[in-house]
């Protein structure tokens, strides 16, 4: 009979109706309201599911003590709204200026109550389709050749209900905390439950286990009211500062350290949670001992029979007895919902707690899976901002551009310049783009030449780990080479063991550029689109493979990359080094002369003066040339002499020999126009 019932349930679960859609997105934290948005912008078919009864609920609790460690800057001295994201770590993308953080919170840390609201805010104002209430339970594939990617995703929440998807969109983050069962973690508290008032905690002696920001939050918390608290992990302390990974040991927080270092009883262990065991003995107090020690003790014994590590080392660290533990290890993703057929695998090391995914944040196992948010950050683990809001809305929007090509036919974005344009347009985007600038390492500008280097395509943010798979994953062509524009810090300047202050750390001049420590931007040259193999097989630690040419543009105090000596020339003269061309720029009087003394003219000339475009002269534009330098001061005499204004014998050969031709920048142009 009960098998009976349950085939029957089966069945009726298996015809009930589905609900499709083209896009389904599992969870409506960050990462999945900024997909959201995108696909709506997009106009297409989609759907978000959220458990709970509004969106971030995880920051409806995490962290448990309300303080974001994402920085909240309101000035930044200038205006230009794409720079200023740079230093807004909590705003999503989108059209509409009223969401940005910085109307919600003017905290540098903000409570994490403001971010539940902000969300909210940016959910209901935007319109997006979010179906709250609504728990996924279940996750399967279904096959069909005609489908999108071969196969449908079957999606069934708590209630039954059934749905079916072209393409999943997992954004669910990471929520399940991270647990070590050793003999006595029966003892151990949970940071999800354990008490945030420090009252609690006045009097006591206190063991955590763990050493990212959720143990040292805690810690700080009642630093002040402990007898002591010592904390266990198996590794070192990772300083956010020094490993510039925004996800270790921030400042905010790091208060144990000082009292650690300026010996006031707290201290920091290291040690394997597995190899240890807690113990409590009659008056309640939790003793720290080894695993092995319990192995061959007869469990019917009391606490007396039990060896404790004093008993033969009597200096032992942790002789002294505890009030509590608490566990503050972090939390994993949730792989229970899906079904064996999806092949959602974790991945290996310290990259165990994220599913396996592609650099393009594909799944490993299922084509059309893709993972966003926190849940992808095993792309980019301890080397950037993936796992970070400021970080995964720039890698949200690239999946978008991805999906958009792939199933839509909508080649990923891209503006056509001449190749005049070529040093501006990277200047300009080194100097305020935020995705470059927060996604470091992991996304990069795209500029693929035209035939004969006369122009170029710009493609803005794409992912340089499927850089071999560019032609396909953006629709655009790369047959005649290209530059990739990233932003890197020193290659030996990252690490927890690394001194970030020592003398001398950052370099100035343009000629030393390459051993740059701070983050700035570096220039790769390819005359041919990488392939696969040499993506492979490129240099450990290098997002690509060796270029061609590479050029480093040297770091900067304010990171302003507009000086004309240290950043702009050298970067042009790479430019032109590679392209065999001349990039500078002329006043009109320079084009004319080249043009009866020169076999090619510079592209400046030859896309401006012939075309008749460029700047009108004027007797003021004359006038500031010649007081700056950027002209020689003649007048017509100057080259007619004594001769009649009608005499032209010699006429050329006495202005080749006369008229300095000057050549400056164009934002020496620029500034002449506008005086």
């Amino acid at each position: 009979l009960s098998l009976a019932l349950c085939a029957s349930s089966l069945c009726a679960a298996s015809g009930a109706a589905f609900r499709y859609h083209d896009y389904c997105v599992i969870g409506a934290g960050p990462s999945g309201l900024q997909m959201a948005y995108f696909l709506q912008q997009a106009g297409r078919n989609y759907v978000v599911f959220e458990r709970s009864h509004a969106p971030g609920s995880f920051f409806a609790l995490y962290p448990r003590h309300r303080k974001l460690i994402s920085i909240n800057k309101q000035y930044t001295g200038k205006s230009n709204s794409e720079f200023n994201l740079r230093h807004d770590w909590n705003s999503l993308l989108s059209h509409d200026r009223r969401l940005l953080f910085r109307h919600y919170s003017r905290d540098f840390f903000p409570n994490a109550d403001v971010m539940v609201r902000y969300l909210e805010d940016f959910a209901s104002l935007l319109k997006l389709q979010v179906q709250y209430n609504t728990a996924i339970v279940h996750v399967t594939l279904e096959r069909d050749e005609q489908a999108w990617n071969g196969h449908y995703f079957l999606l069934t929440d708590q209630d039954r209900q059934n749905y079916k998807c072209s393409s999943l969109l997992v954004a669910t983050g990471t929520w399940v905390p991270n647990v070590v069962n050793f003999p006595g973690s029966e003892y151990v508290e949970g940071y999800e439950t354990v008490s945030t008032n420090p009252e609690d905690f006045a009097g006591q002696t206190v063991l955590i286990l763990g050493r990212g920001n959720s143990a040292f939050e805690t810690a700080e918390n009642i630093l002040g009211v402990t007898n002591f608290i010592h904390m266990v992990s198996r590794s070192r302390v990772r300083l956010s500062w020094a490993t510039h990974y925004v996800g270790d040991l921030r400042a905010i927080n790091n208060g144990l350290l000082d009292t650690y270092q300026l010996k006031s009883l707290d201290g920091l262990l290291e040690g394997e949670l597995e190899d240890l065991a807690i113990v409590k003995d009659k008056k309640g107090k939790l003793h720290i001992t080894l695993r092995f020690y319990l192995e061959n003790r007869n469990t019917s014994a009391g606490f007396d029979s039990i060896t404790l590590p004093q008993d033969e080392l009597d200096n032992f660290a942790t002789r002294a007895p505890y009030d509590r533990v608490i566990r503050c290890l972090g939390w994993k993703f949730d792989f229970s919902i899906y079904n064996r057929s999806l092949r959602m695998m974790p991945g290996k090391g310290n990259e165990k707690k994220y599913p396996q995914i592609k650099p393009s944040y594909e799944s490993k196992g299922t084509r059309g899976l893709f993972v966003l948010g926190t849940a992808s950050h095993s792309v980019d683990f301890r080397k950037s901002a993936g796992g970070f809001i400021h970080g995964f809305r720039y890698t949200t929007r690239a999946v978008h551009r991805l999906l958009e090509n792939r199933h839509h036919g909508v080649p990923w974005p891209s503006t056509v310049y001449p190749i005049t344009q070529l040093t501006n347009s990277i200047i300009k985007r080194v100097n305020e783009a935020s995705g470059l600038y927060q996604m470091f390492g992991v996304l990069a500008d795209i500029i693929l030449l035209r035939e004969n280097a006369t122009a170029f395509e710009y493609l803005e943010e794409y992912p340089v780990g499927v850089l071999a798979e560019l032609e396909t994953q953006t629709g655009r062509k790369a047959p005649n080479g290209l530059f990739v524009i990233i932003m890197e810090y020193g290659r030996n300047f990252s690490g927890a063991d690394k001194d970030v202050f020592y003398y001398n750390r950052a370099v100035g001049e343009a000629q030393h550029a390459w051993q740059s420590n701070f983050l700035h931007p570096v220039i790769y040259y390819y005359r041919h689109l990488p392939t696969e193999r040499e993506m492979k097989l490129r240099p450990q630690d290098w997002p690509l493979p060796r270029p061609d040419a590479i050029h480093h543009i040297v770091e900067d105090f304010l990171t302003d990359w507009t000086a004309p000596n240290a950043h702009i020339l050298p970067l042009r003269r790479f430019l032109e080094n590679c392209l065999s061309t001349d990039l500078r720029n002329f006043f009109a009087e320079s084009c004319f002369l080249f043009i009866f003394t020169r076999q090619k003219l510079p592209p400046f000339c030859g896309q401006g003066y012939v075309r008749m475009q460029g700047l009108v002269g004027s007797q003021g534009l004359q006038r500031h040339a010649v007081a700056a330098g950027l002209l020689e001061d003649y007048t017509p005499s100057d080259f007619l002499g004594d001769r009649a204004p009608d005499s032209h014998d010699g006429s050329q050969d006495q202005l080749l020999r006369d008229h300095v031709i000057a050549i400056r920048p164009l934002q020496h142009l620029v500034n002449a126009k506008d005086e």
